[in-house]
């Protein structure tokens, strides 16, 4: 099996990609992200994956920065963050899957269900969809409990880690958590 493996950054290809090797005979990661705002950590996040695909022979293909695409499939719902998302992942995924179509893959997977901020539930409904309409399987793995291993392979190896999803609702949204959860620790001390 030619399998194309969307990721959205370099520590959250780590586990999936190991996971996946034996069951594909080829994995082509699609680097497939219009969501990520700004510009600079859209670059930031591709080239810590590209860096660690370099070191360890993995295949990787971009997809052309896109966030007027992100704009158009969000737009509407961006107040709601469960509808916002998933219009997210059908984006990066039907993407990655008409990529990984034109590259001769057989099915698709994503490195997104590594994360426990993701709904994986959501992100395996996408990419069957987007799967279908490429004409491609869906290879329907849940990550998550590779998460904590991931995180410290990820800090070992040095890599860059953001602390937000990608957008920038997202990274508003991260900003206003963190500030609640200072909040909290500040008024335990009293």
């Amino acid at each position: 099996m030619r399998l194309a493996l969307h990721a959205c950054c370099g520590p959250c290809l780590l586990e999936p990609i190991d996971a996946l090797s034996a069951e594909a005979d080829e994995i082509l990661v699609v680097y497939a992200n219009p969501n990520i705002h700004p510009f600079e950590e859209y670059e930031r996040r591709r080239d810590t994956l590209l860096a660690y695909a370099s070191e360890h022979g993995i295949r990787v293909v971009e997809v052309a920065y896109d966030p007027t695409a992100w704009v158009s499939a969000v737009g509407e719902v961006v107040g709601d963050r469960a509808q916002r998302c998933r219009r997210c992942y059908r984006l990066r995924l039907a993407m990655a899957a008409a990529a990984a179509a034109e590259h001769g893959c057989d099915a698709i997977a994503t490195t997104l269900t590594v994360s426990p901020y993701q709904d994986a539930d959501s992100i395996a409904a996408e990419g069957r969809a987007a799967a279908r309409d490429a004409g491609l399987a869906y290879v329907d793995r849940d990550f998550r409990d590779r998460y904590a291993e991931a995180t410290r392979r990820s800090r070992d190896l040095g890599m860059y880690r953001q602390n937000y999803c990608g957008c920038v609702i997202s990274d508003l949204e991260a900003r206003e958590d963190r500030e609640a959860r200072r909040r909290q620790r500040r008024e335990g001390r009293r």
